[in-house]
């Protein structure tokens, strides 16, 4: 019988083997939504990730799992295509902050757009409520935060 702490950490090991198994289906499956618009899951990835605001690459390559050095191949094709800008960061002078532009912001919409029935047919499918979800982010949040400290 396992103590109350490892079976802590054994059900964390389980939690994270699952998030590795989700994130790898989502990934397949945006892939093909990413082709079917003309682009790439990385690309998706990286506008989503600036979405909400303008971020330097290494903030990027953390939020996504990455390296650095792959982000910023991404964020120089993003930023040729005018789909991101660079601007400049009041933190760190050598290393801008990227920011959708409109037309970014249009490519972002169209892949949202084309993956909305199927992410929202699995989502009925799974029986999983909103509520259960913003739980479940919030439990992720926290194990990431406990872990980058």
């Amino acid at each position: 019988m396992l103590s109350t702490m490892s079976e802590l950490v054994h059900d964390y090991r389980l939690l994270i083997a699952d998030v590795y198994e989700l994130a790898g289906v989502s990934r397949r499956i945006s892939e093909r939504e990413a082709a079917g618009e003309g682009t790439t899951v990385a690309r998706w990835h990286v506008l989503s990730t600036v979405s909400e605001e303008p971020l330097a690459v290494p903030a990027i390559a953390r939020r996504l799992g990455q390296v650095r050095q792959a982000v910023q191949r991404v964020v120089d094709d993003l930023t040729e295509a005018g789909e991101l800008c660079a601007r400049p960061n009041p933190a760190h002078r050598r290393s801008a902050l990227y920011a959708i532009t409109p037309e970014g912001e249009r490519l972002l919409q169209r892949l949202w757009d084309a993956s909305e029935t199927r992410r929202r047919d699995m989502l009925d499918d799974s029986g999983v409520t909103p509520d259960e979800l913003r739980r479940a982010r919030e439990t992720l949040r926290r194990l990431s935060t406990a872990l980058s400290s």
